[in-house]
């Protein structure tokens, strides 16, 4: 039976926590990480009737995407739903674990459940984060590349979107002069010596440098290991904040709004106008995402789907676009899935249940 560290650790695998933004909580708010888990039970949201029907279906850990412990808690008293909550979990040792801006950040995270729902085609990152890639250079003999490369790759370097072990070297000589305190592989101490050396190049996540060193280190055959690690301006086209794709074929406005509702189960929506013009390019952004509304005009989107968008930032699209406002809950309700399949996938015969409350707090009257 695994463990919640276990489980934690295939989740952290799909959306590393290195992503999640500066003001997010996410990861494992209660819970022993050594304890086994009897079963997993997959919300939107935690709250005290999603702990209870973990304890119906002997469930003790809860896998959510919004994080109950977002802002500080002060005590636990019981005076809000929050607490109530916490203090529910810790009271039955349930775990509960959050992936939040995280998920929303990789390319087959959130956002890509929510181009997978719409059939969208073609897609990709609608705003790319930069400074989340390094590059690593370092010079090996020639006999130990392959080795060494080989360890690093293991470690995660050289993965370039649908393209793995991806490196660059180039042959030359390298010139040493050990000290008479040295160690050297190759030569004497104090004697100059000349090798025929790769110098190779690759570039990884920038979260994984201290395992890509070591590996590094522990495979490289020299005592010391000539090397330059970079930080890269690059924008990542696997981690970012919204996707941008296209419909399989252009829907007016009155057709796309009646697919939006039938592919994404919507009681309702709020949106704006284009005119009557056709729809075909489609951002999207899952949760509250308006801010990305000049990126997605700017990428050409004909329409963009989120939520949360407050009454003047739908001005923002001045005619050029339709926001299409779906809500939080149900733009990130799919997110579930997700969980379902990456966990499922790693434990096979394993205890997993999708969520039956609907801990969405708003409701619709037409």
């Amino acid at each position: 039976m695994p463990q919640i560290k276990d489980i934690v650790q295939v989740l952290e695998q799909y959306a590393p926590p290195a992503y999640q933004e500066s003001y997010d909580n996410a990861g494992l708010q209660t819970g022993n990480p050594t304890d086994e888990v009897t079963g997993v039970l997959i919300a939107l949201d935690c709250t005290e009737a999603v702990l209870d029907e973990a304890l119906e279906k002997g469930c003790n850990m809860v896998v959510v995407h919004h994080p109950v412990i977002f802002k500080g808690v002060k005590s636990l008293t019981g005076k809000s739903y929050v607490e109530r909550t916490i203090i529910k979990a810790i009271q039955n040792n349930i775990a509960i674990y959050a992936s939040h801006t995280n998920l929303d950040s990789v390319h087959n995270g959130v956002n890509a459940k929510i181009a997978e729902k719409l059939e969208l085609q073609h897609v990709k990152m609608l705003s790319s984060k930069p400074h989340t890639l390094m590059q690593l250079a370092f010079f090996v003999p020639v006999d130990n590349t392959t080795a060494v490369l080989d360890a690093i790759h293991k470690a995660g370097a050289g993965q370039i979107g649908e393209y793995s072990n991806c490196s660059f070297q180039v042959t030359g000589t390298g010139r040493f002069t050990p000290s008479e305190n040295a160690d050297p592989t190759i030569g004497e101490p104090c004697k100059p010596e000349q090798v025929q050396e790769n110098r190779v190049e690759v570039i990884f996540p920038a979260f994984l440098k201290n395992k890509i060193m070591t590996a590094l280190l522990a495979a490289h055959p020299y005592e010391e290991v000539a090397h330059y690690l970079t930080l890269l301006e690059n924008q990542n086209q696997e981690v970012g904040i919204g996707m941008i794709g296209e419909l399989k074929e252009a829907l007016y406005e009155d057709q796309f709004l009646a697919y939006l509702k039938d592919k994404m189960n919507l009681q309702g929506l709020r949106y704006t106008s284009i005119g009557g013009k056709q729809i075909k390019k489609v951002a999207v952004c899952g949760g509250a995402g308006s801010f990305l509304t000049k990126d997605a005009m700017r990428s050409g989107a004909d329409a963009f789907v989120t939520g949360d968008v407050k009454y003047h930032e739908f001005f923002d699209a001045e005619g050029q676009l339709m926001i299409a406002d779906i809500g939080h809950y149900e733009s990130e309700v799919y997110t579930k899935e997700i969980f379902y399949d990456t966990i499922s996938k790693n434990f096979p015969n394993f205890a997993v249940y999708l969520s039956n409350v609907n801990t969405n707090p708003i409701r619709y009257t037409f």
